[in-house]
């Protein structure tokens, strides 16, 4: 299938495609750049034929985006296409979405999976998702974030030089209450404190930590999952400086019921287990006594990135 120079009259101006991508939240505690969830908010992109690339958006999340072939979300669909040879049509791109930047709700991940799924589709790429997925982690350095973000719902899973696994579990019967301060947390800043290495029997504790919480996870026993998130080895001790509050939070919000908490990704946002059910209650509850943060329930996420073909944009390009 080819998108070059179908460009629809103005009249007619329909999307070629829309993209949509789940939010994600990384480690859950000690599952430290391995453990995924995707969370029900989203990354839109509407996609039309045009003369030029052009970048536009109409969410506040969105507002600084750069216009042009700047654009993060250009730069890795191009990068991918030229892995195959191939170039790509020039598109405008109408993006919207609910996940706050820099805030350790994958909103990079975001975009470099629904770049991904542009390139794939423009260029007719034809990959699949092992492939997707490969290349997502090789940009990021871990498939956490960007593995949820591509499949839904929970993901274990590991990154090297030679390869990348991720295993997808079932969706746990949970809600989620999202604490999110104002302040922004860039990933690089947050990975600038994290050590070099661990002792020995630390690093085994870590392991232990993350082995149960996954276990526990799969065993619907949250209570113990929320135990296990605030025994992180991996990074909560050393990004608590950055986050001022951190430590007394994690530990006080498990009083307004919620199971666990732990930093979402590298943060800043507080990202808790609750009860089914119980999400927007308890995040009513911890908003009055918490206003430095922007408090909402939501929940997991099973699907991952949905791509939808417009069918008289498809007519056109056949």
């Amino acid at each position: 299938m080819s998108w070059k120079n179908k460009t629809l009259p103005s009249s007619e101006a329909k999307p070629l495609m829309t993209i949509s991508v789940p939010a994600s939240s990384a480690n859950l505690g000690p599952g430290f750049d391995s453990i995924g969830l995707a969370v029900n908010r989203f990354l839109h992109l509407e996609v039309y034929a045009a003369e030029e690339w052009q970048f536009t958006s109409s969410s506040i999340h969105l507002a600084d985006i750069p216009k042009g072939k700047k654009n993060m979300v250009y730069k890795v669909a191009r990068a991918l296409a030229a892995t195959k040879g191939k170039e790509l049509p020039a598109c405008h791109v109408h993006m919207h979405s609910d996940i706050p930047l820099a805030r350790g709700l994958g909103s990079s991940a975001a975009a470099i999976i629904a770049a991904i799924e542009l390139a794939n589709q423009l260029a007719d790429l034809q990959l699949t998702s092992e492939e997707k997925l490969r290349f997502a982690s090789v940009l990021e350095g871990h498939p956490d974030n960007v593995g949820a973000c591509l499949y839904g719902g929970l993901t274990v899973g590991m990154h090297t030089e030679q390869f990348t696994r991720v295993v997808l579990q079932q969706i746990p019967s949970l809600d989620l209450v999202l604490m999110v301060p104002s302040e922004e947390l860039l990933t690089s800043e947050s990975r600038q404190v994290l050590p070099d290495q661990l002792d020995y029997k630390e690093a085994i504790r870590g392991s232990a930590c993350a082995n149960v919480l996954v276990a526990a996870l799969l065993a619907e026993d949250y209570e113990l999952a929320g135990t296990m998130m605030n025994q992180d080895r991996y990074h909560h001790p050393y990004r608590t400086g950055l986050v001022p509050g951190l430590g007394e939070a994690l530990e006080d919000v498990k009083s307004y019921g919620v199971y666990g908490a732990a930093l979402s990704g590298a943060g800043p946002t507080i990202l808790g287990l609750a009860p089914f059910g119980k999400g927007v209650e308890i995040a009513e509850q911890i908003a009055m006594d918490y206003p430095q943060y922007e408090v909402t329930a939501a929940k997991p996420c099973a699907q991952g990135a949905v791509v939808e073909l417009n069918s008289l944009s498809i007519a056109l390009s056949s």
